[in-house]
């Protein structure tokens, strides 16, 4: 894709109102690729026993465009790009691991004609590999699935290998052409005047990465943001690292219900009819379950839905997770004999909550009554084809304690910097720590009107 990266966002934004940001501050020596050394992500793209590897493209300068369109729809506020990208991994002490994910749970697998990336991140994914297979008794599941996928396509391997509810993808030769990376449609009437994010109630019934990441954004703009989580399943990143758990929840309030009551899915649902956006990331039957289909609710004037999927809404049953979405997209490293290799840690997840936190205040500004439908494979295809940049050749080289990228163009070098470990701004609360005052002031809440 030729062009440049303020006029891609201002391309997506169109299509939920009129809003039109200004440009993005200029990155590192105005270079993205050097940008992309300083960001930590870099330090994980490449062979683990060979030289960091540049990214597929100018992504850093989208990425940079799509946090200066959010600054300037809710008014400047602190967010690192740097953090954004790559704190998970610093937090966690990540590596790079070529075809293995920094995270570990998901790999490239060569299958006769490409690619394939699988991710095993459960426990019951692992015990599924023998019915992929049809073998059991396996001593190895990554070794077996290695070795039994060379002579698949990888088209047909990763439709086989869905159709048991693991997360698998082929490397499409070149990234998908994505023009927008969110669908939009119509839930209700727009709430008149213009809202901002200060006094805007958010409740959040994502887990995990990318759902989490845009209710931190929100919140840093100024939203009120409710984490609500169910007790008898709770976020799975509550297990993992505690730092970044922080970093990405720290001054949101949190409520636990039990969803398999009535009671508490009648808490739920006013919770949601409360909310001024509701972030979910949920397979679109199980919200129907729950009783909150969207496109089925009764919403009033101004409701902003954000819905995060592998896949759209319009593929309810293609699970993913960062990584092997990323690779859906086309998003990977090269190295120099031309393999790919993962990009970052699980990227399509932190790009997708920014990109996801775009459309949410987006809406807003053009005054909501709307569903966002952000699908992580399209989010990473539109990060892949970023507007090209002229800017010849970039070396790395070899440097003592590292690497350097030199930009030829600017006459610059940018040591690859690893990945920097995020510091929580506020206090995370205990699981369920703030339900009781919530829940007694629900009918509070659904009376209010957010403020402009």
């Amino acid at each position: 894709m030729t062009g440049d990266p303020t006029e891609t966002v201002r391309r997506w934004l169109r299509t939920l109102g009129d809003v039109t940001p200004p440009p993005a501050p200029a990155p590192v020596a105005g270079c993205p690729f050097l940008d992309w050394a300083a960001s930590g992500a870099m330090e994980l793209t490449g062979e683990a026993d060979g030289p960091p590897v540049l990214s597929p493209g100018p992504m850093t300068a989208l990425l940079r465009e799509s946090l200066a369109a959010l600054a300037h729809l809710a008014g400047p506020f602190p967010v690192d790009p740097v953090l954004v990208l790559s704190g998970r991994a610093g937090a966690m002490n990540l590596t790079r691991r070529g075809r293995t994910s920094a995270g570990g749970a998901t790999r490239l697998l060569r299958a006769s004609d490409g690619w394939c990336a699988v991710t095993l991140s459960r426990p019951d994914d692992l015990e599924l590999v023998p019915a992929m297979l049809g073998r059991a008794d396996l001593a190895d599941p990554w070794q077996e699935l290695t070795t039994a996928v060379r002579g698949a396509k990888a088209d047909e391997l990763a439709d086989h290998i869905r159709m048991f509810g693991v997360p698998a993808a082929a490397l499409p030769p070149e990234p998908p052409s994505v023009d927008v990376p969110w669908q939009v449609s119509r839930i209700a009437a727009p709430g008149g005047d213009a809202r901002w994010p200060d006094g805007v109630l958010v409740v959040d019934l994502s887990s995990l990465w990318a759902g989490p990441l845009c209710a931190r954004l929100l919140g840093l703009a100024g939203a009120r943001v409710v984490k609500v989580e169910s007790t008898r399943r709770p976020d799975g990143a509550r297990m993992g690292n505690r730092r970044f758990y922080d970093w990405l929840h720290a001054g949101h309030e949190s409520v636990a219900v039990d969803f398999t009551l009535p009671e508490g899915r009648s808490t739920l649902a006013d919770l949601v009819r409360a909310a001024d956006v509701v972030i979910e990331a949920s397979r679109p039957r199980a919200l129907a379950q729950l009783g909150l289909a969207p496109e089925r609710l009764d919403h009033r004037a101004g409701k902003v839905w954000v819905s995060i999927t592998g896949y759209g809404r319009g593929h309810p049953d293609r699970v993913a997770f960062g990584d092997d979405a990323a690779v859906a997209g086309g998003l990977v490293g090269r190295c120099a004999d031309g393999e790919p290799v993962f990009c970052a840690d699980a990227v399509a997840d932190p790009l997708t909550g920014v990109v996801a936190a775009l459309g949410a205040l987006g809406a807003l500004a053009c005054g909501g009554g709307q569903l966002i439908d952000v699908s992580m494979r399209n989010v990473a295809a539109a990060f892949a084809t970023a507007p090209r940049v002229d800017h010849g050749p970039h070396p790395v080289r070899s440097a003592p304690g590292g690497s350097v990228v030199e930009c030829p163009a600017f006459g610059r070098t940018q040591e690859v910097l690893p990945p920097r470990a995020p510091v929580a701004e506020g206090a995370t609360p205990a699981m369920g720590a703030d339900t009781a005052r919530i829940l007694s002031r629900v009918a509070e809440l659904r009376g209010r009107s957010a403020p402009r």
